[in-house]
């Protein structure tokens, strides 16, 4: 019997161990031999069952990074209406405190996969996530949006975010960019959806009744998700809820300092966008409401194809460009005083970003030889990641409080994104040596 280790060229055969090798090497071995379940190469990379867990993670990217995707709006109804005493700094708490519950919870939602608690993380998650959003219909204090929004809301949909680009990896090898990119346009369709439900439904049924419809519709998708999602690889037990390890692995290091940065700065044009234009161009027009819902669809085909270009180039070099592009747009933000400015501007921001969301979990996997270690490592990244998402938006709204300027908020988030960018090459060459022709 032949075991190999994934995107490696390692194989061990079980009873061929040479009796020169010492007990501690083959028990080391063994381990890492029990620790692989799967073969690269027969990997379904397609199938009924296989697409269909793709049809499932859409969904879970639909009520996850779709509803943090969608409170540009929430926040510009909050500061015009149910919370217009507080500032724009403390309303945005509320968007990175769901954000960075999105990402944080991670850090447990990770190993409980690893573990075999797939069913448990995606009940948790409709249960949370529907009663957050009917909770939050209600709400008519600061305090009260905080703990239904935020905190409900946040956890649940961190209960569903691991497993949705966890078990991707399981059925794909080489389409898993391709699958990765289809899932995380869910996020983006959810983004359009949420945010074009909420425009159109607050005139009509007002903001209880809004809310609620979008609860609903949480409620009925993720139950797709419930019935289709199935994991592959049998489950290993925990060892630990941390990793350590990857810590002394310096791709794993700049790997994850780098989408720190990329999250301090990802939600705020997301958050500010809407009340920026209205006061620079899109005064009084209601097109001004929508752009968040514009972001999100020019997302789409941002999050489709940056994973079409990595199967050519590489995941690294991919993502590379799409953050250095997303900084370029972001500091092109700074002369956008028109209304076709800022649509334009809604459009490349949302379609240069795409990547940044559909390409980490991909370019993780590249250099992960051991897929069984993947949930609990994306979850110590995500936990990185959602404090950054915590601090990046107040960090910003305190920055439009001090200077009663967007100028700040603009060069925040244009540097962080070419910073970042900075990281992924050193990532590159950490990788590949000084190779310059190379897919990575």
């Amino acid at each position: 019997m032949t075991i190999h280790l994934s995107q490696t060229d390692v194989t061990l055969e079980s009873g061929n161990f040479s009796s020169d090798i010492n007990t501690n090497k083959k028990e080391k071995k063994v381990e890492v031999a029990e620790a692989v379940t799967l073969v690269d190469d027969v990997k379904p990379d397609g199938g009924l069952e296989a697409w269909l867990q793709v049809v499932g993670s859409f969904f879970l990217y639909f009520n996850t990074w779709g509803a943090i995707n969608t409170f540009g709006v929430f926040q510009t109804y909050y500061e015009n209406e149910l919370l217009q005493h507080m500032s724009p700094s403390a309303i945005s708490w509320i968007g990175s405190t769901q954000s960075f519950l999105l990402l944080a919870v991670g850090v447990i939602s990770g190993p409980l996969y690893d573990a075999g608690y797939l069913r448990f993380l995606l009940y948790s998650g409709l249960v949370l996530v529907t009663l957050g959003r009917m909770i939050t219909s209600i709400c008519t204090e600061y305090w009260q949006v905080m703990l239904a929004q935020a905190l409900c809301t946040g956890v649940g949909t961190g209960c569903l975010y691991i497993p949705s680009v966890a078990i991707i990896p399981e059925y794909f090898f080489k389409r898993k960019a391709l699958a990765m990119g289809i899932v995380t346009s869910g996020s983006s369709f959810g983004g359009v959806i949420y945010a074009l439900m909420f425009q159109g439904l607050l005139p009509r049924v007002g903001f209880g009744w809004a809310t609620r419809i979008m609860g609903f519709t949480s409620f009925a998708t993720i139950s797709i998700s419930l019935l289709v999602l199935r994991r592959r690889t049998p489950a290993v037990r925990i060892r630990s809820l941390l990793d350590l390890q990857a810590f002394r692995e310096r791709p794993y290091v700049l790997y994850c300092f780098g989408l720190c940065l990329s999250y301090l700065a990802f939600f705020v044009p997301i958050f500010y966008l809407q009340t920026y234009a209205l006061l620079h161009g899109l005064a009084g027009q209601n097109v001004g409401l929508y752009l968040v819902a514009i972001l999100n669809a020019a997302s789409v085909v941002g999050r489709l194809s940056p994973s079409l270009i990595a199967n050519r180039i590489g995941p690294v070099h991919t993502l590379f460009i799409s953050v250095t592009l997303a900084g370029i747009t972001a500091f092109s933000w700074i002369n956008t005083n028109t209304g076709t400015g800022n649509i334009a501007f809604s459009v490349f921001f949302g379609f240069f970003t795409g990547g940044i969301i559909a390409l980490p979990a991909v370019v993780l996997t590249s250099f992960t030889f051991d897929l069984s270690r993947l949930g609990t490592r994306l979850g110590m990244s995500s936990m990185l990641n959602g404090v950054a998402s915590l601090i990046g938006t107040p960090i910003a709204g305190a920055i439009l409080n001090a200077t009663g300027s967007y100028l700040g908020i603009q060069l925040f988030a244009g540097f962080l994104f070419i910073a970042t960018s900075v990281f992924i090459v050193i990532l590159r060459f950490e990788l590949t040596g000084k190779k310059l022709v190379v897919r990575v």
